[in-house]
């Protein structure tokens, strides 16, 4: 096993929600916990990106973004992680083929809120994520009818699982995905940075920092 990289056995089913995390919230938190029990699934891992290839706005520093979400998310199944900065990728097919040589035998199944499920056909190799890893979508407030309509759920709407199969998800045939609604804090990171709460945690850390250095 790489060095920095948690151990997984052969067979445990594990959910991948990527994001910047800038910052993380309970939102977060709570599609996090609802993946665990909606999908059957063995563990989570957030995978803090480094940064997101679709987003003008670059993040706060990858380890002050570590740090907060490991003080919000608080659960022993639930990991952080900053793989991609560790493999030095860049887009998500790109990290889910190297983790998927890292952990053969393991069941990664791919996280997202409905609101990415919505402009999914924008990532780079989208349909090869589909085709080689199940996809689990969470339904935020307001993003269901787009998320729907999009067109990668028009695509790819015969290999979709009912609601009540997806804790067969992760042991399904790809490509297989399932749409969940669960109950979700209305929250979100870019919301949290325009109210300045976001900014003014990080003064208030490098403070700290340099009061400890001091």
């Amino acid at each position: 096993m790489r060095h920095g990289f948690p151990y997984l056995r052969p067979g445990m089913t594990v959910g991948l929600l990527g994001g910047s995390f800038d910052p993380a919230h309970m939102g977060h938190v709570q599609i996090s916990r609802a993946a665990l029990a909606q999908f059957g699934l063995d563990r989570v891992w957030w995978l803090v990106s480094p940064g997101n290839p679709l987003k003008r706005h670059q993040p706060a520093p990858l380890e002050q973004r570590m740090a907060a979400a490991r003080a919000i998310m608080r659960h022993p199944n639930i990991h952080i992680s900053d793989a991609e900065a560790q493999l030095g990728t860049r887009y998500t097919a790109q990290t889910l083929r190297h983790l998927r040589r890292l952990y053969p035998g393991v069941r990664f199944v791919w996280l997202m809120g409905a609101d990415n499920l919505a402009q999914f056909h924008r990532w780079r190799d989208w349909r090869q994520i589909l085709d080689t890893v199940p996809v689990g979508v969470m339904a935020r407030p307001g993003d269901r009818i787009s998320a729907r309509l999009s067109p990668a759920a028009r695509i790819y709407a015969p290999y979709r699982l009912k609601g009540s199969e997806s804790r067969l998800l992760a042991h399904a045939q790809c490509p297989a995905w399932c749409f969940v609604n669960v109950p979700m804090v209305d929250a979100s990171s870019s919301a949290i940075r325009a109210r300045g709460e976001w900014s003014a945690s990080q003064e208030r850390r490098a403070k700290t920092g340099a009061d400890d250095h001091s």
